[in-house]
């Protein structure tokens, strides 16, 4: 499913409309975007509110704004480029304790650094026996079970709740709650009703285990910030359900729709179950390739801002398009096409700037697991319904698919 918006958005000197949304192959990004970044890098948008604001679809002007630090990422400016109700309790007004990516300097700033030294590259990699022992266990599992399954719900779903839930120290056991209210809260189809009381529920969870830590702490992240002595208990509720439902919602959504692609381009499943290529790189490439944050970051000049051969007044908003940048042939070569082997590095799925993704080496490092060992184990692996009938979840926050049934 995916929601279409607006069909005929305009260029920046054409008369605008919505958001580009409608696909007409599942991996690849709507015609329209790359239709108008060969028209210029920005593009003139109509946001649902009626607000008009502007896309960006250039590489090199995408990652230009994003490490301008003249363009705001508060919550009190955001808008999103398509329908979503969901927002609505949470854009529009300060940030929620703890809710850094909708903060600036200073206060990001504050919740960055007590946060970086848990996601450096050396304590991802630390993790790795640990991802690797629960990747082994859910392949056992499914080898046991025999096919076909759905790979969301067996594989793709569950590792990264259980690496998140593990850094955090939340119980595993809490898993159907925290992903039924995580996946209400990235729905385009809910409610800000519904949407709030996801967040309440959410809250209510972690703000009892942050307590708790405080009584008993332990050796997790929720307990190293309650030591810290710098957060009080909503921030570090807030923080906690940030990465809890970021931390697993984006990696599950790449583990499948990854797989899926995979699976859709045999000779480059054939490179990366065999070895013949870096898996490092190949895992940055079907991040750029499928770019998950499918919708962009929205961004707010704080001032008049000349880029990209237009001036964005002071409050305007910005969609930085992450999947029209990352197909950008002035920075990839071919870029409509998957090449495990082509130099990825560079690519913006995680964003670009002092808003980068704290989480990425962690998210790689599941990834680099992951992939080969799901092909190494099962070799035969194969879709188990014709790929057309393979339902994409374009009706939510990140791109993925809601069921992946496959068989081996």
């Amino acid at each position: 499913m995916t929601t279409d918006v607006a069909r005929q958005p305009g260029s920046a000197g054409s008369e605008p409309a919505g958001m580009p949304t409608l696909r007409t192959r599942p991996f690849d990004p709507p015609d329209r975007l790359a239709e108008l970044r060969r028209e210029g890098p920005v593009s003139r948008l109509r946001y649902p509110d009626g607000h008009l604001g502007w896309l960006v679809t250039d590489y090199a002007v995408a990652r230009a704004i994003l490490a301008d630090q003249r363009f705001s990422a508060r919550s009190e400016f955001k808008r999103v480029p398509v329908a979503r109700p969901s927002v609505d309790p949470f854009y529009g007004r300060a940030a929620l304790p703890g809710w850094f990516l909708d903060m600036d300097a200073p206060d990001h700033t504050r919740f960055r650094r007590l946060l970086a030294g848990h996601f450096t590259v050396r304590r991802a990699e630390a993790l790795t026996p640990r991802v690797e022992r629960i990747v082994v266990e859910h392949l056992d599992a499914m080898a046991a079970d025999g096919g076909p399954c759905d790979l969301v719900e067996k594989f793709a779903l569950p590792i990264p709740s259980m690496v998140i839930c593990e850094l955090l120290g939340v119980p595993y056991a809490e898993r159907a709650e925290f992903q039924r209210n995580s996946a209400t809260l990235f729905s385009l189809e809910v409610t800000a009703d519904e949407a709030n009381e996801a967040m309440s529920s959410l809250d209510a969870l972690l703000l009892d285990l942050v307590r708790r830590h405080r009584q008993a702490p332990r050796g997790d992240l929720l307990g190293a910030l309650g030591a810290s002595g710098e957060l009080s208990d909503q921030d570090i509720t807030g923080v906690g359900v940030l990465l809890l439902t970021a931390g697993h919602e984006t990696v599950a959504s790449m583990l499948s729709l990854g797989t899926f692609a995979l699976l859709c381009h045999p000779q480059q499943l054939r490179l990366l179950r065999d070895g013949e290529i870096d898996v490092t790189n190949a895992v940055d490439e079907l991040l750029r390739y499928l770019s998950i944050f499918h919708f962009g970051v929205p961004r707010t000049p704080l001032e008049d801002v000349e880029i990209g051969g237009v001036l964005m007044s002071a409050g305007e908003s910005v969609t930085v398009s992450l999947p029209a940048a990352n197909r950008d042939p002035a920075r990839f070569t071919d870029p409509d096409t998957l090449d495990l082997a082509r130099p990825a590095r560079g690519h913006l799925a995680f964003g670009f700037g002092m808003h980068q993704c704290i989480g990425q080496n962690l998210a790689r490092i599941q990834m680099r697991i992951a992939y080969p060992a799901l092909l190494r184990r099962f070799p035969s692996l194969r879709l188990a319904v014709p790929p057309q009938d393979v339902r994409l979840s374009g009706d939510m926050g990140f791109y993925g698919v809601h069921h992946l049934p496959v068989t081996w």
